[in-house]
């Protein structure tokens, strides 16, 4: 069978954007039974409530919803089990001392197959306050109002 190559995208976690501020973005490995594995390639995943965190000098994230493979035995996987995350040990010193500051925290943002490869991409994050997300929303409804007009007034409509 010949390796893959691209990425391939499982699932997403759009709800985070919304929730925090991304400061940063990391790629990391991910360490997957044979069942997970075959679940995530048909799509079967949930990033709701996930988080990643520091134990130990290693990186875990706790709370990813991976379905039980329907074709499993009794080799299958418990479905929200704590998996080990995988990066180059400067990547995680630096993240410990970023870690370290109060209100950030590691969030995922989406989970792919890159080249057969499972990978997720977690993003630095600060939590935003209620008037924070309300900013963000009159500002996208803003923006859109401004590109209608544009796009009407590039058409030769009057207002």
């Amino acid at each position: 069978m010949a390796k893959e190559k691209g990425t391939k995208p499982i699932t997403s976690n759009r709800r985070v954007r919304h929730d925090y501020t991304i400061l940063d973005t990391y790629e990391a490995g991910i360490v997957l039974t044979g069942t997970e594995v075959k679940s995530l390639r048909t799509g079967r995943a949930s990033l709701a409530d996930a988080y990643a965190d520091l134990h130990n000098g290693e990186l875990r994230i706790h709370g990813i919803h991976i379905a039980e493979y329907a074709n499993g035995t009794w080799t299958n996987h418990a479905p929200r089990r704590v998996r080990k995350l995988l990066l180059h040990r400067a990547e995680i010193d630096k993240l410990t001392g970023k870690l370290t500051e109060a209100g950030l925290t590691l969030v995922p943002l989406s989970l792919y197959f890159k080249d057969g490869w499972a990978k997720v991409e977690l993003g630095l994050a600060r939590g935003k306050h209620t008037y924070d997300k309300r900013q963000d929303l009159a500002k996208r409804d803003a923006d859109r109002e401004i590109a209608r007009a544009m796009g009407r007034r590039a058409k030769g409509m009057s207002e």
